[in-house]
């Protein structure tokens, strides 16, 4: 997905012109090693040093426009993001004096601790809360997700990596780490853990799809929908079900390829047209049919119609919940489908049925404003139909 994106970015850059590129291409250099970097880290110390690497590394993307409003929403990136990480480097320290080294293990390190009697029920809480702080920020689980709308005067190449590639990935992934390599599923239950985190999870995917169906600008909408469908993947872990883990895990890489699809057609609307809100983007599908139709493909993927990656995972995550007896949480799950169709659905009819303004006489975008939207949407396609194709995401 990176190698695409920076395709993409390329054809968006020189399409509006945009100032400081050589600034902007060594910082998305940068945010590639960090982001490496933190899928290779073998213990906490070394997640760490990466995770805040890539939220350095990713601010000068953020404030790349260097207007007053972008510099503010700098600034609250880097508040929400620094503090967090300083609760998440509280619990490295406390975790490695008890256990040394601190390295990942699947079904987590801290059970030895728990059971030895080195570590009580009240710190390995206090240690959770803490790392939680730290991931929760980045994977915008309310209501830590204050930075992530704000961040959308990023240009929209960044707006693809802070939420479908990097960022917020990185902060879900680290969910994945602390809950199956740091605590365990067991002890997490054992510590009653799994349900509070399950209820922030539940109430972030309801509210942030509420929130989306009232904005009117495309990327805002987006970016509530990003924070409503990172929190299924935290739910996944959360619940702890072998069906549910699979459907968390698998949910990192099905909507990386839809929501990065998303972004892309919003990023080639705006440098081919100039639009950025959907009330204006009347009968733009008839004349922009390829970006619309990737477009399409992504939503109906993010609301888990069948045949489109969204719907492995989400079925998955349902039948976890199935399992475990969580039934609130089906009920989350069919609720957040509805909302996803009630804020996706009419953004699409209006760009096909709605009346274009006058005199408008726009073709498709740039060939590499075009090709990676019309790519990863072929792919979210293929993910549905075939999960296990390629780097078998499905049966990892």
């Amino acid at each position: 997905l990176w190698i695409v994106t920076s395709i993409y970015s390329v054809g968006y850059m020189r399409s509006l012109k945009e100032k400081h590129q050589t600034g902007y291409f060594a910082a998305f250099a940068m945010c590639l090693a960090a982001t490496m970097g933190i899928a290779f880290a073998a213990n906490l110390l070394t997640f760490f040093v990466f995770f805040e690497v890539l939220t350095i590394a990713t601010y000068p993307l953020v404030i790349h426009k260097r207007s007053s409003e972008a510099i503010r929403a700098g600034r609250k990136y880097l508040g929400y993001t620094l503090i967090a990480g300083q609760a998440f480097l509280v619990a490295v320290i406390w975790v490695n004096h008890m256990v040394p080294g601190g390295e990942f293990r699947p079904g987590g390190f801290l059970s030895e601790a728990f059971v030895s009697g080195r570590a009580s029920w009240g710190a390995l809480c206090v240690f959770f809360v803490c790392f939680m702080l730290g991931c929760g920020v980045k994977a915008g689980v309310m209501p830590l997700h204050g930075w992530l709308p704000t961040a959308m005067i990023a240009p929209t190449p960044v707006s693809a990596l802070l939420h479908a590639v990097a960022v917020v990935k990185a902060g879900v992934f680290g969910v994945v780490r602390i809950v199956g390599y740091v605590y365990g599923v067991d002890l997490l239950q054992i510590l009653g853990l799994g349900q509070v985190l399950a209820v922030f999870a539940g109430i972030t995917i309801v509210i942030a799809s509420c929130i989306a169906l009232g904005q009117d600008s495309l990327k805002r909408r987006l970016a509530y929908s990003t924070i409503s469908q990172l929190s299924y993947i935290v739910l996944g872990m959360a619940l702890g079900a072998p069906a549910a883990l699979l459907g968390g895990v698998l949910h990192i890489a099905n909507h990386a390829f839809m929501k990065i699809t998303l972004f892309f057609c919003a990023g080639s609307i705006y440098a081919h047209t100039g639009k950025t809100k959907i009330s204006e983007m009347g009968g733009l599908g008839r004349r922009m049919p390829l970006t619309f139709a990737a477009f399409t493909v992504g939503s109906l993927g993010m609301a888990g119609m069948p045949l489109f990656a969204g719907f492995v995972s989400k079925w998955k995550l349902g039948l976890g919940a199935f399992e475990g007896g969580h039934w609130p949480y089906i009920v989350v799950l069919v609720i957040s489908a509805i909302l996803n169709i009630g804020y996706f659905f009419p953004v699409i009819l209006h760009a096909y049925f709605g009346s274009p303004e006058k005199n408008e006489t726009y073709d498709e975008a740039r060939w590499a404003l075009l090709l990676p939207p019309v790519a990863t949407a072929i792919v979210s396609i293929l993910l549905g139909i075939w999960p296990d194709v390629g780097p078998r995401f499905y049966s990892l």
